[in-house]
């Protein structure tokens, strides 16, 4: 897949070595010309300009991208450059800062795919709203810990199972259950899994894939990975 990263800061960055390292293609924008040196220094492309202003957001090749996720820590940047990404046909992704703000943010930002605090859990935040799909790694725990939300799906081997009947591998915990469109809450043995419903695990980062195939399945897109 290809990403349009705006803003080539602290968020932005992370954000970006975290989908290259998961193989896909991404080019950042950033006003700033001395980060954007020292971007470039790292492998990536960079457009010297402001994600704010639709002729330098499209010398960014902006019609062929995925995905744009407006990162800067200027709201006002960010929130135009998802428009503008989202009349490309682009899934979009905003940042925020402010925490009492939010919730007017996720109000007047109906377009906006989907609104990110990244402060709260690091890049992988960010990442995993930009791909989307049926995992989503929730927070690093350690340097091969992670927390993991898994969705069932129809394909998922274990549909249609009880909690009690999950075998997760290695040393695998299940911490949090959540049925389709409720909140996630504590696990108990007599829930069905159905797809749509959410399964938190942690795990090691070498179990994920196992655990993926009885969750998940076959066909689900993957977004787990550190930042």
């Amino acid at each position: 897949m290809r990403f349009v990263i705006v803003g080539a800061g602290r968020v932005g960055l992370r954000t970006a070595r975290a989908l290259r390292d998961s193989g896909h293609e991404v080019v950042l924008i950033e006003r700033d010309p001395s980060t954007v040196e020292r971007v470039r220094t790292e492998g990536f492309e960079v457009i010297e300009g402001s994600g704010s202003e639709e002729a330098d957001l499209m010398e960014t090749d902006l019609e062929t991208a995925d995905a744009l996720g407006a990162l800067s820590g200027d709201i006002g940047t960010n929130f135009i450059a998802c428009m503008i990404g989202k009349h490309f046909g682009c899934r979009t992704v905003l940042r925020i800062d402010e925490d009492y703000r939010e919730d007017i943010y996720r109000k007047y930002s109906s377009d906006v795919d989907e609104v990110v605090y990244p402060e709260r859990l690091g890049a992988i935040v960010a990442k995993n709203a930009l791909l989307g799909g049926n995992i989503r790694a929730i927070a690093d725990i350690a340097q091969n810990l992670q927390l993991v939300e898994y969705t069932v799906t129809e394909n998922s081997p274990m549909n249609g199972y009880s909690l009690s009947e999950l075998e997760l591998p290695g040393d695998a915990s299940l911490l949090g259950f959540g049925k389709k469109d409720q909140s996630i809450a504590l696990p108990s043995d007599d829930y069905s899994l159905e797809a749509g419903d959410r399964v938190v695990v942690l795990a090691d980062f070498e179990a994920l894939a196992d655990i993926q195939q009885i969750i998940v399945g076959d066909a689900a897109p993957v977004a787990v990975g550190g930042a």
